[in-house]
């Protein structure tokens, strides 16, 4: 399962956010600097409506919906690349996950202690990048040091290796993160090696106070995430409130509902800060529908069918004949799959097909 690290500055809502995320209470969250010390993890459910919709039509009482992992890091400060705080466990977290949650801080909140004085998002973003940026460039000068050689005696990956760290020294020099780097298909594989902190993809979430989630795109703070992320990153954003979601864990379905329309929105931004978390990842869903269960099945996008079977069991992708497949859209628009199949939507296919989004499937394999 992959993994997504939730990153920030002490006392910006992280550990709140995890717990709201996992509907669980597993993070302490306090105020004051590295509550979290050993990061906590918790699997979360993919929100996704279309698994239910695939229940009526299946007729079962079961749905396994798809799921990601979230870890919730320790809080960064300035000077963590140096070792500074609890710098070092950052660092070596953060290289453990696929993809970053960057939580920011876009409310006042004269109870909460800011430990850099006071409440500006883009100042917060700018220090975790910087620290990012300086661990990767001491990553780099370490790789360059043991490629050389090889590279020297001719050896033609070593070479290509150098010449793409040669590339990222300069631009990690002048404060750019990796994943801006203009970079080819295999070089965007082949950094994939140096294991860089900043070659991660990373979501922003913007953390408003109760009241401000409601109309959280005329927030100052958000709408200079939102621009900052937008030129500098190419990232995207999602307004959040942690607080109303800390506050929601205990009620039920029905009273949580109740509770955010009376606050003027139909959700607090978990919701999709989790999709746009799995998206990030690369991620899409499929789905197997019979009468025992509907379940969906993570894949990679572009992910060929008998890797898409091999989620479900690796006999399923060794022994790979057909996939019997029918769009989501097909299938809730005619009913059945009987209708699909009559209709001429219900297709057979083969190793080369790429699963799409929504794909209901069967699959055909040799034991």
């Amino acid at each position: 399962m992959l993994k997504a690290g939730i990153v920030g500055l002490p006392n910006v809502g992280k550990s709140t956010l995890f717990n709201a995320l996992t509907r669980s209470r597993k993070a302490e969250a306090a105020n004051y600097p590295f509550c979290t010390i050993e990061p906590n993890v918790g699997v979360v459910v993919v929100p996704d409506e279309r698994a239910y919709v695939l229940q009526k039509i299946a007729k079962t009482n079961v749905v396994i919906p798809a799921a990601i992992e979230f870890v919730d890091i320790a809080g960064l400060v300035a000077g963590a690349s140096k070792g500074e705080g609890l710098g070092n466990q950052f660092l070596a977290n953060i290289r453990e996950v696929d993809a970053i949650v960057h939580v920011v801080r876009c409310f006042e909140d004269g109870d909460v202690i800011h430990t850099m004085g006071g409440v500006d998002p883009v100042r917060d973003i700018e220090v975790i990048t910087t620290e990012l940026v300086l661990a990767d460039l001491d990553a780099v000068a370490k790789r360059i040091d043991k490629t050389q050689k090889k590279a020297k005696s001719g050896d033609k990956e070593a070479a290509a290796e150098i010449l793409l760290l040669e590339r990222l020294t300069p631009h990690l020099n002048s404060g750019q993160t990796a994943n801006t780097l203009p970079a080819s298909l295999e070089e965007t594989a082949m950094m994939k090696l140096f294991q860089l902190l900043t070659a991660k993809p990373v979501l922003y979430a913007c953390n408003v106070a109760e009241g401000d989630l409601a109309t959280a795109e005329q927030n100052q703070y958000v709408q200079k995430v939102a621009a900052f992320v937008k030129a500098h990153h190419d990232a995207a954003y999602v307004p959040i409130s942690a607080k109303i979601e800390s506050e929601l864990i205990d009620l039920p379905a029905d009273e949580a509902k109740a509770f955010l329309k009376d606050l003027g929105v139909d959700d607090s931004g978990v919701s999709s800060l989790i999709r746009g978390t799995y998206e990030l990842l690369g991620l899409q869903t499929y789905f197997t529908a019979g009468e025992k269960e509907v379940r969906a099945w993570t894949i990679k996008k572009g992910w060929k069918a008998p890797q898409a079977a091999g989620v479900i069991h690796t006999d399923f992708e060794k022994g790979f004949i057909k996939a019997e497949v029918v769009s989501y859209a097909d299938l809730t628009r005619l009913g059945s799959v009987a209708a699909a199949r009559e209709a001429g939507k219900y297709r057979l296919e083969g190793k080369e097909y790429v699963f799409a989004d929504g794909d209901v499937a069967l699959f055909r394999f040799n034991n």
